[in-house]
Parts: structure tokens; C-alpha cells; sequence
């Protein structure tokens, strides 16, 4: 319950600050969540892909499998990090 709480007056606390965030900063900050939001569909669908190369369901995955998840991966931690430099980017504009 305490944990709970806490969330709560933490996530309430990031909506404040949030709320003081200027047009321009929260328009930059969008771009930011899209193009996280992009690096995750490329990254699932890639993902699907890897999956669908390996039919045998022995617990064991192909080296293609693997390699096409890994790649995966880093088109999700490529996008993460565009995505936070954007914001880090947009948080400058506003002070």
C-alpha cells in the first residue's frame, strides 16, 4: 500500500512538472515519444519476423532467429537513445 502511494504521488508530482513544460517543449517532446514509438513497431515487427524463421519448437532457437532478434534490439536501443537526446534537447528549450 505504501509502494502504491508512493507511485501515485511520484506520478503526480511528474504531471505537475509536466504541466509547466511550454508549447514548443512538449510539441519537441512528442516528436520524441514518436520516434521511440517507430523504433518499437520496427523493432516488433522484426521480432514476429525473427520468430516466424524458426518452426521447430524444441526450446532452441536458430542462428538466424537469434541474429534477427538482436538486430531487433538495437533498432529498439538506437530509437531510445534518438528518442532521449530529443527530449534532453527539448528540456533546454523552455528555461
Amino acid at each position: 500500500m505504501k509502494k502504491s502511494i508512493m507511485i501515485l504521488a511520484a506520478s503526480l508530482s511528474l504531471a505537475t512538472l509536466g504541466a509547466c513544460d511550454g508549447a514548443t517543449e512538449n510539441a519537441k517532446e512528442n516528436q520524441a515519444d514518436a520516434v521511440r514509438d517507430n523504433a518499437e513497431v520496427q523493432a516488433d515487427a522484426m521480432e514476429e519476423k525473427a520468430d516466424a524463421t524458426d518452426t521447430k519448437v524444441d526450446g532452441m532457437d536458430s542462428t538466424t532467429e537469434n541474429k534477427m532478434e538482436a538486430d531487433a534490439q538495437a533498432v529498439r536501443e538506437k530509437g531510445d537513445a534518438k528518442a532521449d537526446a530529443m527530449e534532453d534537447k527539448a528540456d533546454t528549450t523552455d528555461k
